[in-house]
């Protein structure tokens, strides 16, 4: 359990409290309106209007920028109760975001990681996930994460890893296969939200193999449908996202080396935004790929050589550090440059590609405190913990604003990026 559990009396005060952190700097959301591609996805989509557009939602894969019907749905419903006023919209994906917080603690804590709470808290209010929650076009992520979270859980409850069961007994003699059922389903749905949910399988691997220190055959057979839906998915994605969004031509003409050079500046990149969330730029600048530059090599060496070493001392620190970069450069993956994403075109990184992602490197700083700072509630612990959530929350608060409108917001990103 947590230690940050001690400042609270029951589980409920402590998620009744990532529910207040969440809500109160996400407020100054609530007074912004439509930005950028909002009008292809909301403003401007005349799908919908009516029934017919729901079903082609569904049925037409060229309906939409994405096949992410889940997402287009959403947007339906909410478009029958309150029309293209922005208000609805964005209390609804500050309470999404508000929900994954509280799973991800949840999941945290059933696999007993150190500081879940903290871990949850960073997660909800850190500075990068703005751009995911005040973009109303990133409900994508908002509900991927949403059912991922769903779909991990459980896949733990049908096999806890620190308490493998056979697979054709629960521990009443009865077979969990409909809880199996159940997280299969979250994953599809995950997928019809966005398809950077296709990573969760091997997250699942990846949980499994920290926990026992092998991967089960009988788990691995187990993700051959996830592995299998997901690739099916992606394929899709990668098709649409050429020849649908436009992510094809000279701005995505690189070798596999200079999408390696990307990856690896991009890996550190993500890490360095966590440490220091400044500046925060909807639009960061577009990097100079050149493999005949030696210094370019260093990102993905050193990346390379960091899992090296968390591999060489697992045995002494354990594998949870290993574990937690692997799970963040993973999920990474499908936008680190191996594949042609319309983002790219202005800046190979962006805050919401990072929404899940950043998670491993969160948990392994808050496991890290709950380390050091022992069992006993102290006031100096209380004060830096305190002090570090109202940092990231005030630049959390600030950040909102930026994404009021366009003017606000193309403004901001021209006086950082110009």
């Amino acid at each position: 359990m947590s230690k940050v559990f001690l400042y609270f009396k029951t589980p409920w005060m402590a998620g009744a409290g990532l529910l207040f952190m969440c809500c109160v700097v996400f407020a100054p959301l609530l007074e912004n309106f439509f930005i950028w591609d909002d009008d292809s996805y909301l403003t401007k989509n005349l799908l919908l209007n009516d029934i017919d557009g729901l079903k082609r939602i569904w049925l037409d894969l060229l309906a939409t920028p994405q096949y992410y019907p889940l997402v287009f749905t959403s947007f339906w419903i909410e478009h029958k109760f309150w029309s293209l006023d922005p208000l609805g919209y964005h209390v609804d994906n500050v309470i999404l975001h508000c929900i994954n917080t509280v799973l991800l603690w949840r999941i945290l804590s059933f696999l007993r990681v150190k500081g879940s709470w903290l871990a949850a808290a960073i997660f909800a209010i850190h500075p990068v996930q703005v751009e995911s929650v005040a973009w109303i076009t990133e409900r994508k992520n908002l509900l991927s994460g949403f059912f991922s979270f769903l779909s991990l859980y459980f896949f733990l409850k049908f096999y806890n890893p620190d308490k493998p069961l056979n697979f054709n007994e629960d521990q009443n003699g009865e077979r969990p296969w409909p809880i199996y059922g159940v997280s299969l389903f979250f994953f599809i749905c995950a997928l019809w939200s966005k398809t950077v949910a296709s990573t969760l399988p091997a997250v699942i691997l990846l949980i499994h193999w920290w926990k026992q220190n092998c991967i089960r055959k009988k788990i691995f057979l187990m993700m051959i449908p996830y592995f299998t839906l997901g690739f099916v998915f992606s394929i899709i994605t990668i098709q649409l996202e050429k020849f649908r969004v436009g992510a094809i031509g000279p701005e995505w003409d690189f070798s596999f080396l200079d999408r390696l050079l990307i990856a690896g500046r991009a890996l550190w990149f993500y890490i360095g935004k966590l440490v220091w969330p400044n500046p925060i730029i909807f639009i960061y600048p577009r990097w100079s790929i050149d493999d005949s530059i030696w210094w370019q090599y260093i990102y993905p060496v050193t990346f390379l050589f960091l899992i090296f070493l968390l591999w060489h001392w697992r045995k002494n620190i354990g594998r949870g550090p290993l574990t937690a970069i692997l799970f963040f450069a993973g999920s990474l993956f499908p936008a680190l440059g191996f594949f042609n994403v319309y983002p790219m075109r202005f800046s190979f990184v962006a805050d919401h590609f990072q929404y899940l992602s950043c998670i491993g490197i969160i948990v392994i700083f808050s496991s890290g405190v709950d380390k050091i700072t022992g069992d006993k509630k102290s006031l100096a612990s209380f004060i830096l913990l305190a002090a570090l959530l109202t940092t990231l929350g005030k630049l959390t608060w600030n950040q909102g604003p930026v994404y009021k409108n366009e003017l606000s917001l193309w403004k901001d990103t021209i006086k950082k990026n110009p």
